[in-house]
């Protein structure tokens, strides 16, 4: 009897039932982890796994149900990833249930289901395996003889292994074995990258951030962000990803927060009372069950994620996270409370949100509500090798890869500053894409990522905190990535516990065999139609292209814009963009000579995105004719193409060309004109 119990998946396991000593241990029941365990066992290792608090699946069984599977080149995110889906997709199936989408059509739509059906699923792959699952089993020691863990212990055992494994979003076992680690940003000259140290994407707000003693506002983090060029110990925005329902059959309303200040939300009617077009601030994906995944809205000024109160999570003990999960809960109670009845929100957000409650259905142990934290960044370990924003964007190829991932470089924000004239988010790096393409680029994570340095520790792998920047967890940090990620160093646990190696003398060939065994791809793409920064080159020269070719600097410019280099390729040192404003007062006049009178194909370099504005206007002036063009910036550019066609125009003599964003929506970008004439 208790042997039978031992195999099974538990939520709370008994010592009595506890293997103590396994080939491999892991510690963190993430999606990385628990696909390191399972990868693991399947090479036939014995595994344990154990989870600190009593869920298993990270967010991946915590209420992220609209997976983030709309990667660049969707075919290389398959191993365990892929597996995981598929079985999802089956059950609902085998229930007579029609999902919008199918694992099987590698296309860039979003997977969605449901949180319990993804815990049923990862606990029969769990099982299936024949992994030991042990919950409620705080680290408490590791303890290292000769440069490897000889031991752990935690709040309920010791553990033996030969090989062990950091699964946990906060790199926890991997400080406790003395493996060097980093937390927060680095400056932009520590590896040279453009899109480190502070990022400003989104738009001031032009309300005081201060009250009326000029001290910050509840929700203002600081009043200085520092120099923009320097790092910091910011970590992104940490929030939960709640299942909520509208139906009335299984809606379960919002419990009141325990202690909701009005006063708490000041600076949010300030930003209604000045907005023009105000919006729903959380994010609300469709599931199935008539649901929605609520999640933090990257583009939004306000959303879910209490920002700054994440800061410390990773080094916090286990009271301490208690107290941080819990402000974060109280602030979406609050948050939920406020848009929902307070009369400084527009009448329709307060309507919506009053249909918005937890779903009957959904984490009945925990009162309906979410067990996991959306922990986006934690500790990052400085390992054999650091990936950074040169190995995602120009130097993508390495010899011992691991995992081909394309998702775009996607930071949520890291402060909010507030003065007497403004306030504005600091930290979101806006999603990083190839111009023409949809989604961001393809490149290898390398095994020496997830290795520590040699002398450090030669018995443990580090899969979801591995060695890499802020800006590469940026890009690195979602779950179809981590779970790979974390069947690699899976596989590579059980053969260095079988040959008895340390890990950074594994053999690569032998590892990569056994990855393509279990079905995964190691390849970058063949893709001969992207543009030239997916080749290694950062900007294009006007000089370069044929016909009349009018950069933003040329440009007479008014109003406020802001300088950008973040999307590549771009003519020149970079671009502008209007902060998404639309107010009309910004704009861009071009004037030159047409060399020759005739009909001219006019071109338009952007780069196309879902936040650009879709009616972009421009006047051309030439021979006393008057041409309105109107352009959707979140179309995207033909393959391999820098420009995109936009009208025909006839010009003779003196012109002028002129943009603004009168009554627009959404970011205006100002790159580059072309007009080659038509033969």
């Amino acid at each position: 009897m208790n042997k039978l119990l031992c195999l099974l998946f538990l939520t709370l396991v008994s010592p009595v039932c506890a293997q103590t000593e396994a080939d491999v241990i892991v510690y963190g029941a993430t999606p990385g982890g628990f696909c390191a365990a399972i990868a693991a066992a399947r090479e036939g290792s014995s595994v344990i796994l154990l989870e600190p608090t009593a869920h298993v699946g990270g967010v991946n069984t915590g209420g992220l149900c609209f997976s983030d599977s709309n990667q660049t080149v969707r075919s290389t995110v398959m191993g365990l990833f892929d597996e995981w889906h598929s079985r999802v997709e089956k059950d609902y199936q085998e229930r007579g249930v029609t999902l919008p989408y199918k694992v099987s059509e590698k296309d860039h739509k979003h997977w969605t289901y449901e949180p319990h059906v993804a815990a049923k699923i990862t606990q029969e792959m769990l099982q299936e395996a024949g992994v030991k699952v042990l919950t409620r089993h705080v680290l408490k020691q590791a303890v290292k003889k000769a440069g490897r863990i000889s031991s752990i212990t935690t709040s309920a055992g010791d553990f033996v292994a030969k090989v062990f494994i950091d699964g946990t979003y906060e790199g926890d076992l991997m400080a406790a074995a003395g493996v060097s680690w980093t937390i927060g940003r680095e400056g932009r000259k520590e590896f040279g990258e453009s899109l480190a140290g502070k990022q400003y994407p989104k738009a001031k707000m032009a309300i005081s951030g201060l009250d009326t003693e000029g001290k910050p506002l509840p929700l203002i983090t600081t009043t200085d962000a520092g120099p923009d060029e320097e790092g910091d110990k910011n970590v992104m925005v940490y929030s939960f990803r709640l299942c909520v329902t509208k139906d009335p059959a299984n809606r379960v309303p919002f419990p009141k927060p325990a202690h909701y200040d009005p006063a708490r939300f000041e600076v949010v009617r300030r930003y209604f009372a000045q907005e023009k077009r105000p919006h729903l601030l959380w994010d609300l994906y469709p599931l199935p069950g008539n649901k929605f995944d609520a999640n933090n809205g990257i583009g939004k000024q306000f959303s879910m994620g209490l920002v700054g109160a994440c800061n410390g999570w990773s080094e916090a003990d286990e009271a301490g996270r208690a107290k941080i999960w819990e402000a974060h809960k109280q602030y979406t109670l609050e948050m939920h409370h406020f848009l929902s009845t307070d009369p400084a929100v527009p009448a329709a957000i307060r309507e919506e949100y009053a249909q918005i409650g937890l779903c009957r259905d959904e984490f009945p142990d925990y009162g309906h509500w979410s067990p996991q934290l959306y922990v986006r960044e934690g500790r990052r370990m400085i390992g054999e090798s650091v990936v950074s924003q040169k190995d995602i964007m120009e130097d993508p190829a390495k010899d011992d890869a691991i995992v081909v991932s394309s998702f775009p470089i996607d930071s949520h924000d890291c402060q909010r500053v507030g003065t007497g004239e403004q306030v504005i988010n600091e930290g979101t790096i806006m999603p990083v894409r190839m111009a023409g393409r949809r989604h961001g680029y393809a490149y290898h994570i390398p095994y020496r990522a997830i290795t520590p340095k040699a002398a450090e520790c030669e018995n443990l792998l580090v899969p979801v905190a591995l060695s890499c920047t802020h800006v590469g967890i940026s890009s690195i940090r979602v779950e179809p990535t981590w779970m790979i990620l974390g069947q690699s160093a899976g596989i590579a646990a059980a053969l260095s516990a079988k040959q008895n190696l340390a890990v950074q003398k594994l053999s690569y060939p032998a590892l990569r065999e056994r990855l393509l065994a279990q079905k995964q791809v190691l390849d970058l793409p063949v893709l001969p139609d992207l543009p030239p920064a997916a080749k290694g080159a950062i900007s294009i020269d006007p000089k370069s292209l044929p016909g009349i070719v009018l950069d933003d600097t040329q440009a007479e410019i008014k109003g406020e814009w802001s300088h950008s280099s973040g999307f590549k390729p771009h003519l020149g040192s970079g671009y502008l963009h209007d902060d998404k404003r639309g107010d009309g007062q910004s704009s861009a006049r071009f004037q030159f000579k047409a060399p020759k009178p005739g009909k001219y194909d006019l071109r338009m370099a952007y780069s196309a995105h879902e936040t650009r504005a879709t009616k972009v206007p421009i006047i051309i002036e030439s021979g006393g004719k008057t041409t309105s063009i109107i352009v959707d910036q979140t179309q995207p550019l033909p393959a391999g193409e820098a420009f995109r066609s936009i009208g025909v125009v006839e010009l003779k003599g003196e012109t002028t060309i002129t943009l603004r964003n009168a009554e627009t929506e959404g970011f205006v970008i100002l790159d580059a004109l072309q007009l080659v004439p038509m033969e």
